[in-house]
Formats: C-alpha cells, sequence, structure tokens
C-alpha cells in the first residue's frame, strides 16, 4: 500500500460529515478545515465530489446563499439521515481504531 488514499476516501466522508454537523459550512471553507486539521493534501477536487455523493445520498441538502465577498456560495446542512450515520461512523471508526492499535502494538 503505496498511500492511503483508499483508506483515506472513506474516512473523509465522516470527517465532513462532522464539520458540516458543527454549522453551516461552503466548500472550500470544509477544505480549509481539513487542511487545518492536518490533512494537508486535500484539495476542493477531493471535497467536491464527497459532497456531491453525501448530497445523492440525503446526508446533507444545500441552500445557495449570497457571499458578502463576491458571488453565491453553496452552503450545507446535515439531515437527520446524516446525523445518524455520522454516529454510525463514530462508533465504526473507534472499533476499527482499537483493532489496528492493537495489531500495531499501541
Amino acid at each position: 500500500m503505496a498511500n492511503g488514499t483508499q483508506i483515506l476516501k472513506g474516512l473523509l466522508e465522516g470527517c465532513i460529515l462532522k464539520i458540516v454537523k458543527e454549522n453551516e459550512t461552503y466548500g472550500y471553507e470544509i477544505c480549509e478545515r481539513l487542511v487545518n486539521y492536518g490533512f494537508k493534501d486535500i484539495t476542493e477536487g477531493s471535497v467536491y465530489p464527497i459532497l456531491i455523493r453525501l448530497e445523492k445520498k440525503k446526508l446533507i441538502y444545500s441552500i445557495m446563499k449570497n457571499s458578502p465577498f463576491g458571488p453565491k456560495r453553496k452552503y450545507y446542512y446535515l439531515t437527520n439521515e446524516g446525523a445518524e450515520e455520522f454516529q454510525i461512523f463514530v462508533v465504526s471508526w473507534k472499533v476499527i481504531k482499537t483493532n489496528v492499535d492493537r495489531v500495531l502494538g499501541e
């Protein structure tokens, strides 16, 4: 496994649900937050397809709003289904993390 791209794809959905859960946000801001959390190689090109997928699954929804800095922005919000999916992600992540930590001896 040369890089963690495949692992990262699945984890980003849960991380994005958490960011959207905290308050309304737009795509570029989500990218910035992920970079600030340490995901240095994250680009808009990797985040926007995830946002589209989450919206198709009805885990988030969006509303176009005026921006104080230019054109309208698409703001994202968590649905009830998204909140449930986020809780499932948290439980799954804790189990996976615990098991990997055991394997690695940490």
